[in-house]
């Protein structure tokens, strides 16, 4: 199993730019399977995850071939139903290939998706809102068989704006009869992508990024070219890990307003930002400010996926900040391994307590998910001599080897 060994306290200076977005990718690539067309998908990220979707979308009868950074996706001959288990298991997105299974082939067989333990991440939602669309669904031993000879379209309100259920009802909405409104839906800026991709297919989805989302169903998608927006998740980790140790860089290929709740935190902690188009500029030259509080609540709140980054910050920061987790019940699992550094952490049920101290010091820690290995690094990077983190493979599911990119701005990161 790989770990990283990193040397801590250098300061972060450069450039840098940011990938196209995990979350984004993942569930345009299951839109794909609405497509009777060919699928052309430029700048394809390289992260375990979207390996994964695509060895799924191949096994459903995708045709699918990269050249350079470009995906090619020939979706015409699509005939296989059911997703294979053992991916599945693997991947939380996997759950989104229910609607558009079913909306393309009119049956659809899945397992419960895998994905990190960060807590209870039930997919009610998903099936309740599929009930709604005329969809017979029986479960068993873990498995979820739905038919739906007939798709109607219906009004669907969402208990909570769960941006998966969201997803899931959207595209399985765009083949079926009559129109689809989604009210008290998910806002995220994925969504908004995703909606953007099945219009250009031939779709017609008005709303996302709003409460309601409406779809009129359609008859059939066609081909299309398409980029998907950037990584506000790693355009975020990028700026924290420079806020928390110190130095100047500058992210490219960012939308800033996809994460202004974390610019607004970081500029009231006293670092210096300046938004030019599509790049931001950060100067840590200080010792930042607590940010007093982070609240993680539904886009567009503060995002959980940026949470433990931010708490590693607030670990070596100025004053007491209270960190309160509403989505994930599980998400301050890495608070024990930054007790091991010397952080200042005190854990209720979903509350964290930090007081920042001076120094972090290195040491032996394990990634326990994705963005808590993130975080980890961020925290070998800042700490006092030398840690070594393990089970990293974890973060290679929504990171191109994140060592490079640290490495590019000066951090010393190796894997083993």
């Amino acid at each position: 199993m790989d770990k990283f060994i990193i040397n801590g306290g250098k300061r972060l200076n450069g450039s840098i730019s940011v990938p196209k977005a995990k979350n984004s990718y993942l569930a345009i690539l299951a839109g794909c399977v609405l497509s009777s067309g060919v699928v052309t998908l430029h700048f394809c990220p390289n992260f375990v995850d979207i390996h994964k979707m695509l060895e799924i979308l191949e096994v459903l009868g995708c045709k699918v071939e990269k050249k350079d950074n470009d995906l090619f996706i020939d979706c015409r001959f699509i005939h296989n139903y059911t997703v294979p288990n053992e991916i599945a298991k693997q991947i939380r997105s996997s759950i989104f290939l229910l609607g558009p299974i079913l909306a393309r082939l009119k049956k659809a067989v899945v397992c419960y998706p895998g994905g990190c333990d960060i807590g209870a991440r039930p997919i009610d939602l998903h099936l309740k809102g599929l009930k709604s669309l005329n969809v017979e669904i029986s479960e068993r031993f873990g498995i979820i068989e739905c038919s739906a000879e007939n798709l109607k379209g219906n009004d669907i309100h969402l208990d909570y704006p769960s941006v998966g259920a969201t997803e899931n009802i959207m595209m399985a909405s765009v083949l079926a009869n009559g129109t689809t409104r989604i009210f008290n839906c998910a806002k995220e800026p994925e969504i908004v992508d995703l909606q953007n991709f099945i219009n250009k297919m031939g779709g017609k989805i008005s709303g996302a990024g709003t409460d309601t989302i409406t779809i009129e169903g359609v008859e059939k998608l066609g081909s299309v070219e398409y980029t998907p927006m950037p990584d506000r998740i790693i355009a975020g980790t990028y700026l924290l890990g420079c806020a928390t140790c110190g130095g100047e860089i500058l992210v490219k290929n960012v939308e800033y307003e996809h994460i202004y709740s974390l610019i607004t935190k970081l500029r009231d902690a006293g670092l210096e930002i300046e938004i030019k188009d599509d790049s931001i500029l950060l100067v840590s030259n200080k010792r930042p400010n607590s940010f007093n509080k982070i609240e993680t609540l539904p886009y567009p709140g503060f995002p959980t996926d940026l949470q433990p980054q931010s708490l590693v910050l607030q670990t070596i920061s100025n004053g007491v900040c209270l960190v309160v987790e509403n989505l994930f019940e599980t998400r301050l699992k890495h608070v024990p391994e930054l007790i091991k550094m010397g952080a200042n952490v005190l854990v209720k049920d979903r509350i964290a307590l930090v007081s920042g101290v001076k120094e972090l010091y290195g040491t032996e820690v394990c990634c326990t998910d994705l963005r808590a290995g993130a975080a980890l690094t961020i925290a070998g990077m800042v700490a006092k001599g030398q840690t070594t983190l393990s089970n990293i493979h974890i973060i290679d599911r929504g990171y191109d080897h994140i060592e490079n990119a640290f490495n590019e701005l000066g951090a010393d990161i190796k894997r083993e």
